[in-house]
């Protein structure tokens, strides 16, 4: 295989690329460091908290940073408002540095103009998920203690019945009618509108004395029983991960015999398309920190639709889409493909969920000059954990890649005991990107990490390379389109349907979404129902994208083991065809 530089490809070794990056005075050198009392390898020149992301910033004034729907704003115009928002939080509602500030909206300009307002004065910002139920986001808000939340109309009504029991000195409200607000306060009322950004002080947000050990968010993670997990992360968690995300790129480049590029301050500015919402770590460690670290634009949308995000990437100039595979899928199967001017367009990456390989090849064949990449990583791990890109995931592109340098990974057996390359275990994952545990769970901290070793809960494998595959979920959990399901959460909404005796969900193999939920329903003697009756039962209880999308009824009892579970493998393999022919 040939390089771009016309070389044998590889130029250098795996090895010989990591010596490279990781020199003295390139941007991945190390250092180690002991935190919380585990000596740490970390990156030595990574900025040391959020709030010098936010401030450096402030030379790209009349760049572009958030384009949605065709609403511009500027990097000038986004930190006045942001700083203005801060002092806001400060003075008008007490947010002090440590107290927690959710935010639950899609992804509108003011998502970003809220985190940084927040992580700016040291609080710890508390994304919601802004698919969930008024339940679900009135946990979030109730578990992590939150001070002040800020939400848009949507999610304001989905909140409605619960305010009364909520402890929250500030409500603010985006985009929300005035006679929608009730106890709300209108942030436009608080900073002005976005037209008037230009107007407000040109002056820093309180500087409240950030650390890198200090905590940063918390992300809400689903478990398999009960409530949902705060992963806890710290300053220096996410901007290890700012790192991390260039590292497979530079390596990759390497690999090619192509020479690493000096920071040029007079470089274009790269545009992405981010369809993934900033309420995960993905969309927001992995894609809004890095691009205001590097000043580059983000194109928001309102939702996803692959006909629209293509006449943004004509319309917008875009760069690079990234999201989960399922994405991938429909902007190449769209009609739209071969109609609009992609010329611009010069990377596809994604994670989340499983992708075929045959997507990696379908890319390649299509754009012949650039490949994709895909990562792996978690919530816990602040995004990535490992990449794969270029020539690599060519050659091996059932592979989820290599971790950072800055990273450990262990394939463990179930003493935690590393096993032989080659082998099946569970996937165990260790650096300064890892978070501190769960927010005031530490009987569920103590279960997932050892030592700063973070159990995923995935069964995977490492080649001779060091190359992770992802085999199976140890965790009952499936992922579809990059949403994590947990089945127990189906299985009990299927249970409280008065016909049912017993059900299990299992995920169903699909080309688009990874994933899909399929279920296995036995009926109590003498009841009936129809696959209908249960989906639309499901759907009251739970989010749309949880209902089923097959249901197989059964009066016998399923397949167990000598233990009474139920198979799930074998109720896997026989609910397929059904999928197949529904």
């Amino acid at each position: 295989m040939a390089g771009s530089t016309g070389a044998e490809w590889p130029v250098m070794s795996i090895a010989e690329t990591r010596k490279v990056l990781t020199a003295p005075g390139m941007p991945f050198e190390m250092e180690t460091l002991t935190i919380r009392g585990i000596p740490t390898r970390v990156y030595k020149n990574a900025p040391p908290h959020l709030r010098a992301v936010l401030d450096q910033s402030r030379q790209w004034e009349d760049r572009e940073i958030l384009v949605y729907e065709g609403e511009r704003l500027t990097y000038g115009d986004h930190y006045r408002a942001v700083s203005a928002l801060s002092r806001v939080l400060t003075e008008r509602y007490g947010l002090k540095k440590g107290d927690r500030a959710a935010i639950a909206m899609r992804n509108f300009p003011e998502w970003s103009i809220a985190f940084w307002a927040a992580i700016a004065i040291g609080a710890v910002v508390t994304p919601l998920n802004a698919w969930g139920t008024g339940d679900d986001l009135s946990y979030g808000i109730s578990d992590s203690e939150a001070k002040v939340a800020v939400v848009d109309a949507e999610r304001l009504e989905r909140l409605r019945p619960y305010l009364s029991h909520l402890a929250l000195a500030g409500l603010v409200a985006v985009r929300t009618p005035a006679d929608q607000l009730g106890s709300a306060e209108a942030l436009e009322a608080l900073i002005g509108p976005p037209s008037q950004y230009k107007s407000l002080p040109d002056t820093p947000p309180p500087d409240n004395g950030i650390q890198p050990e200090d905590d940063a968010t918390i992300f809400y993670t689903s478990g398999t029983t009960g409530r949902p997990k705060g992963a806890l992360g710290t300053h220096r968690n996410i901007m290890t991960n700012l790192i991390n995300v260039g590292y497979g790129t530079y390596r990759a480049m390497l690999r090619r015999g192509e020479a690493i590029p000096e920071p040029d301050p007079n470089a274009p500015q790269r545009t992405m398309l981010l369809p993934v919402p900033f309420f995960h770590v993905t969309g927001c460690h992995s894609v809004l920190v890095p691009t205001m670290a590097a000043g580059g634009r983000l194109i928001l949308i309102h939702r996803w639709n692959p006909e629209h995000a293509l006449e943004l990437v004509e319309k917008e100039r875009i760069n690079a889409v990234t999201g989960v595979p399922a994405m991938m899928w429909q902007l190449l199967e769209s009609p739209d493909f071969t109609r609009r001017d992609l010329s611009s367009l010069d990377g596809l990456t994604y994670g989340g969920a499983a992708a075929a390989p045959e997507l990696t090849h379908r890319i390649r064949k299509i754009f012949p000059n650039f490949f994709p990449g895909q990562g792996y990583g978690a919530t816990e791990t602040s995004s990535v954990a490992t990449a794969n890109a270029a020539e690599d995931y060519q050659r091996k592109p059932e592979s989820v890649g290599l971790p950072p340098p800055v990273n450990d990974i262990m394939i463990a057996d179930e003493n935690g005991k590393e096993v032989p390359r080659g082998e099946n275990g569970e996937i165990w994952i260790k650096g300064p990107n890892v978070v501190k545990g769960y927010w005031n769970k530490p009987e569920a901290t103590a279960a997932a990490f050892t030592d700063g070793w973070y159990h995923t809960g995935d069964v995977g494998t490492m080649d001779d390379e060091g190359f992770v595959f992802v085999k199976d979920r140890i965790k009952d959990m499936l992922i579809r389109g990059g949403e994590n399901i947990y089945c127990v959460e189906i299985e009990g909404a299927l249970f409280t349907h008065p016909a049912v005796m017993d059900a299990a969900v299992v995920g169903i193999p699909d080309k688009v979404l990874g994933e899909v939920v399929g279920a296995v329903v036995r009926l109590k003697p003498g009841q009936k129902t129809t696959d209908a009756e249960l989906k639309a039962h499901v759907g009251k209880l739970l989010s749309a994208y949880k209902v089923p999308v097959v249901i197989d009824i059964r009066t016998e009892d399923m397949q167990r083991n000598a233990s009474g579970k139920i198979l799930k493998n074998v109720l896997r393999e026989e609910i397929v065809p059904l999928y197949k022919t529904a």
